[in-house]
């Protein structure tokens, strides 16, 4: 397998463009049944609006791309199908919140979820709420999904560089979070945020310092980044 490459970024231009998905269009029906069957399966999943990339490209440490809106049933049916439109991506933005101490923290999505049992950092499908104007904001992105899932505020760290890394049909954008507080601390807080939320997102977190806390059940871009983190 090919390793996946790790780039700095130091500016993301991203803009929402309208377009009609011809894969939404032209599969309409066998969409709504594959969503029902999966509604059955995972009776929390609801088929809101995201934002899925047409094109990118990382020019002059810019990243500059196009972002249109979908419903949620037509990205999972273009997932659970093995991505038969090879022209859109999987974009989305990470927060790689580092303790003092230099453990990462990462999370096990919970059973219910769509990606249950996957190992990353925090994170979200973008959706219509992150654009602003015609700008698809990631780094309120990364807040948001950040405070939602652990309970973590950018009061309690400092937001530092991004890193992107291509997994097609994948694309990580990674922000580095960098807290005042060790990782253990972190996950503790984290922890707590979970245990008071009905139907929390992650079904557990912990705090990753080196090669050896990584296992098969990390993702493969997030284990890139890591890896890259800890030279």
């Amino acid at each position: 397998m090919t390793p996946l490459s790790v780039l700095p970024v130091d500016r993301l231009d991203l803009a929402l463009v309208p377009f009609a998905w011809p894969f939404a269009v032209e599969h309409r029906a066998e969409i709504d049944v594959h969503f029902a069957a999966l509604q059955r399966r995972l009776p929390h999943v609801w088929n809101g609006r995201v934002l899925l990339m047409r094109d990118h490209a990382l020019v002059d440490g810019t990243v500059r791309a196009q972002l249109f809106e979908t419903d949620f049933a037509s990205f999972m049916a273009w997932r659970d199908w093995g991505f038969p439109d090879t022209t859109v991506t999987n974009a989305f933005a990470m927060g790689a919140l580092r303790g003092r101490d230099g453990g990462f923290l990462l999370g096990e999505m919970a059973v219910g979820t769509a990606n249950q049992g996957k190992v990353y950092f925090p994170c979200g499908t973008p959706d219509p709420s992150d654009a602003h104007e015609g700008v698809v904001d990631f780094a309120g992105s990364v807040v948001r999904e950040m405070r939602e899932e652990t309970g973590i505020g950018p009061e309690d760290y400092e937001q530092g560089a991004w890193f992107m890394v291509p997994a097609w049909p994948r694309l990580a954008l990674i922000r580095i979070l960098q807290s005042r507080v060790p990782a253990d601390a972190i996950c503790e807080r984290a922890r707590a945020h979970m245990a008071a939320e009905d139907h929390p997102e992650l079904a557990r977190v912990y705090a990753a310092y080196g090669p050896a806390d990584l296992d098969d059940g990390v993702l493969d871009f997030v284990q890139a980044f890591l890896l890259h983190a800890w030279r």
